[in-house]
């Protein structure tokens, strides 16, 4: 197929940006998107052009390294799917496609579609770590855990960190990604003795990083990869306030 792609161009995190466009015939419809853009580079490179920079690792659609906005959607426009995973047989002949960096504040650009996602490590890091006991690994029955909440923590446990509920965010925040990390391990006894420390310090770590402000607008969900719902945000809320209120 023959495409037309409008693709987000900056050198640097300093320097201006803006929108270059660039012609591809014969793109197979059983490439993925990075490999189209595989193609592009490896033109760009023999004509002595820049290639575009862009974030790919694993390419299984488990490393959270892609972070492409495709036609204005984090991802591109097939749902629970990465980047890396999503096909070309997705779009037509003669398309033309939006390629941007993930837009927020907490995530500035590195170059073209690069972008600083350290913000996330930050929040981690300030969760800290759990108690646990040294030795040997215990028995798989030795901790009785319900399996609603196995189940539930096991989901939240999906998060690839990829950073696509932040693009997608109108306020650009963070809270699924914080929740998500907090759930997994709010939800089983290990994460119990951290729980309330945890949660004041990775919202903490959160609004100082530039992160915005959750109102429910949903778009998190919907755009995230993994399908992680909602609920691990009023879980976050329900942790947070506890928290505060013994802290105080």
């Amino acid at each position: 197929m023959k495409l037309r792609l409008r693709i987000w161009r900056q050198s640097g995190a300093d320097a201006k940006g803006r929108m270059v466009s660039y012609e591809l015939d014969d793109v197979s419809e059983d490439a993925s998107f990075l490999e189209m853009l595989d193609v592009l580079n490896e033109r760009l490179i023999a004509e002595g052009e820049d290639p575009v920079a862009f974030d790919h690792d694993c390419r299984e659609g488990i490393c959270g390294a892609c972070s492409l906005v495709i036609d204005g959607q984090p991802h591109g426009p097939q749902a629970a799917t990465t980047t890396c995973q999503l096909h070309m047989r997705q779009f037509k002949d003669g398309d033309s496609i939006d390629v941007e960096p993930w837009r927020a504040g907490a995530f500035p650009v590195i170059k073209d579609l690069v972008v600083d996602r350290s913000a996330f490590d930050r929040i981690i890091q300030a969760g800290g770590y759990i108690s646990a006991p040294t030795g040997t690994a215990p028995d798989a029955h030795a901790v009785p855990i319900p399996k609603q909440d196995a189940d539930a923590a096991f989901s939240a446990a999906a998060c690839i960190g990829c950073g696509a509920c932040v693009a997608a965010c109108p306020n650009g925040s963070g809270m699924l990604f914080m929740a998500a990390k907090m759930a997994h391990l709010g939800l089983v006894p290990q994460g119990q003795p951290e729980r309330s420390t945890r949660v004041l310090g990775m919202v903490a770590a959160h609004d100082d990083a530039g992160f915005g402000g959750c109102t429910n607008v949903g778009e998190c969900a919907a755009a995230c990869p993994k399908e992680i719902g909602l609920d691990v945000i009023g879980q976050l809320n329900r942790d947070f306030r506890k928290a505060a209120i013994r802290a105080a």
